[in-house]
């Protein structure tokens, strides 16, 4: 995969191509030496990505094709959005939510809801900022499976029919009975009002997001969600109903096998030069740090193919089921981009203690700049703080890590210089959900190993040295609404 510089000449070798079902041209292994956990230790600041995995996201596997699981917790999911309602116990609701105002009796009036939810309740999969919507009203999937009788909703009432933004008001409703099989793909709930107001009117978020267009953000159709409040029951009554979650799913992922060869022959090895004798090993390191580069680069960029035998990058991945943002460092400003990390960050799926922001260069200048104006010329008193400022500088497995504090939470903010010549701005990757999977089964390790004294059948007893640095390791990527990109 690389060339070996010439020092004298003719040091330069070509593995030739095999057949498959040949012998392989890889020749007798001398000695094989484990680098997996060391070689992440050269040029730190250059692969900081890869530094992290090797230290905090290394999972063996020991197929190259392997399985991962994906688990979504449920209890945070039990909400619903309003498609029909009907002052009355019908089994088939069909006054819009906006179709006028109306006022419930509290303890006496009995209304039939038909809901729908924004998520596959198979895994607990749900719509991502910036992605195409996949589940909306009456998409297979999005039955709300969760309501049993004795459970109280609250409903959410605004003050006059169709007005859209904040509710006004609340009403609490006890359910009674629950019908999954009469319309498809919805639940129609008859329930009794516990807390009522008077002349109010609800909606349907269709109204401001419609159905398969762009996802809004979380916080945009919150003020729409119906919500299980608990429950109740009487004295002396016996167990309730229950239902059952299904909170996982499966994703499969590939390793990709990297090599790059160190050869030189002993003639030049045994030559002494100036500034570092040693070309020999001035070549070897360099071929570590080569290698790994190409290890980061890889697992940036790359695009999971299984008949070019590559594995899934950051980028590829997160661009096409991630969280998408835009950043204009000449347009953005502080309160957009604290827009963007409530959407990422909402507590009930995603938090910033586990999430790295690698940034290019220009972003990452931009947001010291951003963070260090307030600190460094509005400095009104010392109790005054900023919503988004510098907050110190550390040191995590020898990377240089800035800290910018947000009402979100603490940043952790990494350069990273292989984002330079692309389009991607900022790279939010939540290290709990993705890992490096090196290939590691029946006594063989096949993370970064160097194999020395490796001759080819057709070469072999040439007067030479060749060295081989060869990682079969591939990228796990789970929860993809955890993860977000700005381009």
């Amino acid at each position: 995969m690389s060339d070996s510089i010439s020092v004298t000449g003719g040091n330069y070798i070509t593995e030739p191509t095999v057949a498959r079902g040949s012998a392989a041209a890889t020749g007798a292994l001398r000695r094989k030496y484990n680098f997996g956990d060391m070689v992440s230790e050269l040029a730190l600041a250059q692969d900081p990505f890869f530094r992290f995995l090797s230290k905090v996201a290394k999972k063996p596997t020991d197929d190259p094709q392997f399985k991962f699981t994906e688990k979504r917790s449920s209890y945070t999911k039990r909400y619903a959005y309003m498609d029909k309602f009907s002052a009355n116990a019908s089994s088939t609701p069909s006054t819009d939510p906006d179709g006028g105002n109306h006022t419930a009796t509290v303890n006496s009036s009995v209304y039939s809801f038909k809901f729908y939810t924004d998520y596959n309740s198979n895994g607990n999969q749900q719509n991502i900022y910036g992605q195409t919507m996949s589940y909306y009203a009456g998409v297979s999937g999005t039955q709300p499976t969760f309501f049993i009788p004795g459970q109280l909703i609250k409903i959410p009432v605004f003050s006059s029919s169709g007005s859209l933004g904040n509710p006004t008001d609340y009403e609490i409703w006890k359910v009674n009975e629950v019908d999954l099989t009469s319309v498809s793909n919805y639940a129609v709930v008859n329930a009794t009002c516990v807390k009522a107001v008077s002349t109010v009117a609800y909606m349907d978020p269709t109204a401001k997001v419609g159905s398969a267009l762009t996802t809004s953000s979380q916080e945009d159709l919150e003020p729409y969600k119906c919500y299980v409040v608990g429950s109740a029951f009487a004295a002396g009554s016996g167990y309730p109903q229950t239902w059952n979650d299904q909170p996982y799913t499966t994703a499969t992922g590939q390793t990709q096998i990297f090599k790059t060869s160190c050869v030189m022959n002993n003639t030049d090895r045994a030559t002494v030069l100036k500034y570092e004798g040693n070309e020999w090993a001035r070549i070897w390191k360099e071929k570590l740090i080569e290698h790994k580069w190409d290890i980061e680069s890889a697992m940036l960029f790359g695009n999971q193919n299984a008949t070019a035998n590559t594995t899934e990058g950051a980028v590829n991945f997160i661009s096409t089921y991630g969280n998408a943002f835009s950043l204009d460092t000449a347009t953005k400003t502080q309160d957009d981009f604290l827009d963007d990390m409530s959407a990422l960050l909402d507590p009930r799926y995603n938090n910033a203690s586990s999430t790295v922001f690698f940034c290019s260069t220009a972003v990452y200048n931009w947001l010291h700049k951003m963070s260090g104006y307030f600190s460094n010329n509005l400095e009104v008193s010392p109790n005054f703080r900023s919503e988004f400022a510098a907050a110190g500088k550390k040191k995590v497995f020898g990377i240089d890590v800035s800290t910018i504090s947000t009402v979100y939470g603490d940043m952790n903010v990494v350069r990273n210089v292989h984002l330079d010549s692309t389009n991607v701005k900022i790279l939010a990757i939540n290290m709990k959900y993705c890992a490096m999977r090196p290939l590691v089964g029946n006594g063989i390790n096949r993370d970064t190993s160097v194999y020395v004294g490796v001759q080819t059948l057709e070469n072999s007893g040439v007067d030479r040295r060749v060295d081989q640095i060869l990682t079969e390791a591939g990228m796990e990527w789970c929860c993809p609404e955890t993860h977000a990109m700005w381009t």
